[in-house]
């Protein structure tokens, strides 16, 4: 099938509430414009290179988000244009995306992200981070910023009971946060790929991270 048929089959599944991204790291800009063409604008990368270079080569109106893990020292690259930043896993980074969206005179759509895999190589905030952050007084002064939800990545496993364990987990935690604290654009739950989108909609996510299921393998 092609870009614009998978595209069409995984909208056709999703309820209205849920939002797809579509994964494009690692894939070449005419496989992007296809998806683009037939008439979808949202965009997901995990490398903070291959994003400006494609934002910088691409029609301007797409809506980018960084959804890999994202160094410090890179948010000035990203700053002027995307749209959410999914991966937020510690207050320091949360402070240099208030600083360098006050530089570009935005306020940048962020997620942070929860470690919910039993897996060391899955990046993310333990539940008493999460606590801290939302705790610090300091948390107000970040007026570049706006909290908007949860971002987590599952376990890499055929167990469909633990992948579904750790996203009930996250949702438990939004749930949590929403309950706790006043913050008012706090309404997305952003998990699920290829494999476990179904899974994850069905545990309350409201955005899927979508990669091979509308694009076919990558180029490495």
């Amino acid at each position: 099938m092609s870009v614009a048929e998978n595209l069409k089959k995984i909208q056709s599944e999703l309820p209205e509430s849920v939002q797809l991204i579509a994964v494009s790291k690692k894939q070449p800009n005419s496989k992007l414009l296809e998806a683009y063409d037939s008439g979808f604008k949202v965009f997901g990368e995990n490398y903070v290179q291959e994003l400006c270079a494609k934002a910088e080569e691409l029609p301007q109106d797409i809506e980018w988000h960084m959804i890999g893990h994202l160094q410090s020292n890179k948010v000035k690259y990203i700053a002027p244009f995307v749209k959410m930043i999914h991966s937020v896993d510690s207050f320091k980074l949360l402070k240099e995306v208030n600083k360098q969206a006050k530089k570009n005179d935005r306020v940048i759509n962020c997620l942070l992200q929860m470690h919910i895999a039993e897996e060391d190589s899955k990046t993310g905030m333990t539940q008493d981070e999460l606590t801290e952050l939302l705790n610090s007084p300091e948390l107000e002064n970040l007026e570049h910023i706006r909290l908007c939800g949860l971002m987590g990545m599952s376990t890499f496993t055929d167990n469909q009971e633990q992948v579904k364990k750790e996203f009930l987990s996250l949702k438990n935690s939004f749930d949590k946060i929403k309950g706790e604290y006043s913050l008012p654009d706090f309404t997305e739950i952003s998990m699920g790929m290829s494999g476990d989108w179904p899974l994850a909609v069905e545990c309350g996510s409201t955005m899927i991270r979508v990669g091979s299921a509308i694009f076919g393998q990558r180029l490495y």
